[in-house]
Order: C-alpha cells, then sequence, then structure tokens
C-alpha cells in the first residue's frame, strides 16, 4: 500500500494523530511529524516539537500530499493561518477535530479539506473513521485520505452533515464499551471473584463476543436470542436490562454528545 500513499504531513501526534502514524508506518508511507512539546517529540519516532522549533509545522506541510491536524478544535483556526502559506498547491487538509467544519476550514486555507472522525481502536488496526469532503475536494482527494485511513481500519465516506452524529456512535462508541466492561467487572466482584477472575470473565466474553458476531451470518439479535434460552436466566437478566430502558439511554447519550459536537463548531 505504500506505493498508493503520498507524502503525510502530522501536526499533533496526539492519540489519534499517534494512531494513524502507528498504521501508515505500518504500510510504509512517508510521514511528517509534529508535537507541540520537546516531550512529546521524545516519544514519539521521528518527531519534532514546535517548542524545539517553531518552524516545525511550516516546514512538516512543505510538500506534503495529506496534512493531517491532530490538534484540540480550538487550536484548529490558529494551526490552519500558520501553515496556510506554506501548503502545496495539491494539499489536502484533513481534520481529526469533532465539530470544526469544512467551511471554517475553507475561510482559512485555499485548497482541498476534509474531515474525519476516526476512532481509538485505530490503534490496534480496528478502527472505523468517518470521513467527509469539503466542497472543493475531489473524487481523487477523497480516495486518497479513504486510502490513508484503511491503515487502520474501516471507511465510511459520509456527508458532512452526518458526520457529528457518527462521532457518537463510532467515536464515543467505545468510551460505551469500556464503561460497560467497568460495570460488568464491578458486578463480577461483587459476586465474589478476584479482580483478575473478573477481568478474565469480563474481558474474554466482551472480545469473544465481536469475534463470534464479526465471524456470524447472523446479526445481533439473533445471536443474542441464542444465548437466551425461554424462561431462563439470560432471559431474566436482559428483561432487568430492558425495564432500564437501556435503548432510550443510548439515545439520550447519543444525543448528548451530538449537542457538545455543535457547541464545539460554534466555538471553534
Amino acid at each position: 500500500m505504500s506505493d498508493s500513499l503520498p507524502t503525510i504531513a502530522i501536526l499533533g501526534a496526539g492519540s489519534m494523530g499517534g494512531a494513524i502514524l502507528s498504521g501508515l508506518r505500518l504500510h510504509g508511507a512517508d510521514v511528517r511529524i509534529t508535537t507541540r512539546s520537546a516531550e512529546s517529540a521524545a516519544h514519539t519516532e521521528g518527531a519534532v516539537s514546535t517548542e524545539a522549533d517553531p518552524q516545525a509545522n511550516v516546514t512538516a506541510v512543505a510538500g506534503a500530499r495529506v496534512v493531517l491536524l491532530g490538534v484540540k478544535p480550538l487550536m484548529v483556526g490558529d494551526l490552519l493561518r500558520e501553515i496556510a502559506p506554506a501548503l502545496a498547491a495539491d494539499a489536502i487538509v484533513v481534520s481529526l477535530a469533532v465539530g470544526v467544519t469544512t467551511a471554517a476550514m475553507e475561510a482559512i486555507v485555499p485548497g482541498s479539506v476534509v474531515r474525519s472522525m476516526p476512532n481509538t481502536p485505530s490503534l490496534v488496526g480496528r478502527g472505523v473513521t468517518g470521513i467527509a469532503a469539503g466542497s472543493r475536494a475531489t473524487a481523487d482527494d477523497l480516495a486518497i485520505v479513504q486510502a490513508v485511513f484503511e491503515t487502520v481500519g474501516e471507511v465510511l465516506v459520509v456527508p458532512e452533515a452526518q458526520l457529528d452524529a457518527l462521532s457518537t456512535i463510532s467515536g464515543s462508541g467505545p468510551a460505551y464499551v469500556f464503561l460497560l466492561i467497568e460495570q460488568l467487572t464491578r458486578t463480577a466482584i461483587d459476586l465474589g471473584f478476584s479482580e483478575h477472575e473478573a477481568a478474565v470473565m469480563v474481558q474474554g466474553t466482551f472480545r469473544g463476543a465481536s469475534e463470534l458476531l464479526a465471524a456470524s451470518q447472523s446479526g445481533p439479535a439473533e445471536l443474542r436470542k441464542k444465548v437466551t434460552s425461554p424462561k431462563g436466566t439470560t432471559e431474566r437478566a436482559i428483561a432487568v436490562l430492558e425495564e432500564a430502558d437501556l435503548s432510550g439511554l443510548f439515545t439520550l447519550a447519543a444525543h448528548a454528545a451530538l449537542a457538545r459536537a455543535k457547541e464545539l463548531a460554534e466555538s471553534a
């Protein structure tokens, strides 16, 4: 895949930028990396910090075909103004930040922009990334960005209007799963199991269920029914969860995350 990947600059190698970096390096891509602090740069091979070199971002983007912005939403505007004069004519600027619209980016940089929403399983090559094209991005631009994110998992191309909603599912979703694992582990400990035993049971069960779903021709509802024997123990437990309106809680959580994404967009 390295033959199809152009030179890429990653400005801000935090958790998401670092995840993408790992995938790109596995595929032999030519990547330039910057960080804010010298301490962060010391933990990222090949990175240059703006603390050590104030021109690091400008140097990194010179000649790069793809520029990934791995900084916080409130920092995107200033970063774009800094690098805009140094961008190559065919550069594609890709934001990893929640809430920063393509229109806001296009108001600062003259070329192609794309919004993306990766998630943390990208760290292990199991990510799900949503991407949305700005008004100046071509089909070829989008294909290049898709190839970049396919180094760390699956990619969904969606209209920009859907990207914030996508972030409430695949972006925030790993946190929902980890919360469920935390709670079920706590329950196992309350039932008398050691922390190690609880971790083996719960983490193994989540991992196994996910792999079973991936390998099966059946959907999650059908697989759940196979575990839920009529009048059995699982049926009784599922009834309690349904009485608590688990579906409604997830809907409320997703809408809360979506509202926050809109707040971030307004403040960017």
